[in-house]
């Protein structure tokens, strides 16, 4: 069967959007209107950089109030709300301790991407302020809400014999929330619409409503384990506190990074160096199949830091550690693995006596399992990282939580930016290692000076 061709402008037009892509994954693209910075683009500059590699803040939390009596349930709602509020900034890389005895917090944390003169104080200022939470009729918030955290008296969890329902969430309400909620899930039950919880700008929790629920108490079931109901009522009773939280001043710390100020620039520079000596590797040894897989290695990168700095739509700039970059480097290596393999491959077809038509279809058709098994396996490590060490909001946590759940709760930012990191990475040396390369070298395959085999790995004509 003779092999399709790939028109010859396909390679430029690849490779026009893989510079595009690099040029604005690293450097972005935004203006200035007089002393204010407007960034359309993010780029590399707007990565937040973990501790270990930027350094942070530490700082105390008390309650504001005096002669408030203060539980250790009050204290482990204050918990949740500080990492609602981190996970809200996307700072992942995040610790919080809770000292019952001293009614305080303690929070570690990194600089922001754009933080120049360390102002401590500055830095921890939106996460001490008193949680609002606010009850929505509707799944989203676009709405009125229609009762606040101030009208629930306490929201608890348990296991739920009676209905089989398993953990669930209780809240209770005062007289003020018992009319509003009676009159909300009364309309929800008639149109078929759920109850949502929010606190501040972040969903908690949607739950539907079959009923009218007039009694003032009511419960929230689900797939909760004991540990996610634990979490959603702790963050409930974070959005009723009778307190907002201070720092305090005196022990407010600057933690320094475990690498040292110049240990990123001697990363980053030792990090450009090994990947153009990989590149140049590839051209020896593979030539124009190398030149192809140089330009999908680079497109794969720069995919990976547009995923990290907030490049595309919807997505937030990503906290990056020393283990998050120790998975962009070891996806780059499955990158090139992943070159490399077609490569082999399209020198067997030269073997068999193939064109270079015929040997580069026939080689990355051949290619492609192994690919795809080295590749999926990858992608489901790097999941399992991810519910297992991410936050407890997140989707993949809710979703292995039943598993999980049986460990404990762990939540390591780091090993969680290894995780995301290494899945990115690896999702773009799929679009670019496999779709992208084989395009291109199909179509730079169709110039008259380029036909020849030797330039992809068999003999040369003549």
């Amino acid at each position: 069967m003779k092999s399709k061709r790939v028109a010859k402008p396909w390679f430029f037009v690849i490779f026009v959007l893989i510079l595009a892509l690099s040029y604005c994954a690293f450097f972005g693209i935004s203006d200035y209107h007089g002393d204010t910075k407007k960034v359309y683009i993010k780029g590399a500059d707007d990565i937040r950089w973990g501790i270990d590699i930027r350094g942070g803040v530490e700082a105390v939390f008390s309650p504001d109030k005096e002669g408030v009596e203060i539980t250790n349930d009050d204290m482990q709602s204050a918990k949740a709300m500080l990492e609602t509020r981190l996970v809200n900034q996307n700072i992942t890389d995040y610790e919080v301790e809770v000292s019952n005895a001293n009614h305080q917090v303690i929070v570690r944390f990194p600089w922001a991407a754009d933080e120049s003169n360390f102002d401590a104080q500055g830095a921890i200022e939106e996460l001490g302020a008193t949680a609002k939470l606010s009850f929505y009729l509707g799944s989203d918030n676009s709405g009125e809400a229609f009762m606040d955290g101030a009208v629930v008296k306490k929201a608890d969890y348990t296991y739920d014999t009676q209905n089989n329902y398993g953990y669930i969430v209780t809240l209770k309400l005062n007289s003020e929330g018992k009319e509003a909620f009676a009159k909300a899930t009364s309309e929800a039950a008639q149109s078929g619409q759920s109850i949502s919880i929010y606190m501040d700008s972040t969903n908690i929790s949607t739950a539907s409503c079959s009923e009218a629920i007039t009694g003032g108490e009511a419960i929230i079931h689900g797939n909760f384990t004991e540990e996610s109901a634990k979490a959603l009522a702790d963050k409930i009773n974070a959005g009723s506190l009778p307190f907002a939280l201070t720092v305090d001043n005196s022990k407010l710390q600057i933690v320094s990074p475990s690498l040292g100020s110049d240990a990123l620039d001697v990363m980053l520079i030792a990090g450009a160096i090994a990947f153009a000596f990989v590149c140049i590797l590839m051209i020896v040894f593979y030539r124009v199949n190398g030149v192809v897989a140089a330009f999908a290695l680079l497109g794969q990168l720069a995919g990976s830091i547009a995923c990290i700095s907030g490049f595309f739509p919807g997505a937030s700039s990503f906290t990056l550690t020393i283990p998050g970059i120790a998975g962009i480097i070891l996806s780059i290596g499955v990158g090139v693995d992943c070159n490399v393999i077609a490569a082999e491959r399209i020198k067997d077809e030269f073997r068999k006596g193939k064109t270079i038509d015929g040997a580069i279809d026939s080689g990355f058709k051949n290619s492609l399992s192994a690919i795809i098994d080295g590749n999926v396996t990858i992608v489901i490590v790097s999941i399992v990282l991810m519910g297992a060490f991410g936050t407890p909001d997140s989707f993949l946590a809710k979703v292995f939580s039943p598993i999980m759940s049986i460990f404990g709760t762990s939540i390591t930012g780091s090993i969680y930016s290894f995780g995301y990191t290494l899945l990115v990475g690896v999702i773009f040396n799929l679009i670019m290692g496999v779709l992208a390369s084989k395009y291109m070298l199909k179509s730079v395959s169709q110039f008259k000076f380029l036909r020849n085999p030797a330039f992809y790995g068999g003999k040369k004509n003549g």
